[in-house]
């Protein structure tokens, strides 16, 4: 498998540890966190789309200001 260029979550801060990083490979996004670099989660984008609007809208209702 070919290298995957990782970015970083802008969520992470600057920090090298307790980062959420994602890269795209020829046919899934990966995503992995720094602590476990070589654990692997792979997805497509509209899976990671319904994953990401599901956490915003439960997290909308669930966290008081």
């Amino acid at each position: 498998m070919s290298e995957i260029a990782w970015q970083k979550s802008s969520y992470s801060g600057s920090g090298e540890t307790n980062c959420v990083e994602i890269g795209a490979t020829p046919l899934t996004l990966a995503l992995r966190e720094s602590d476990a670099p070589t654990v692997l989660l792979h997805t497509d984008r509209p899976q990671l789309a319904a994953l990401l609007r599901h956490i915003r809208t439960t997290t909308a209702r669930t966290v008081s200001p």
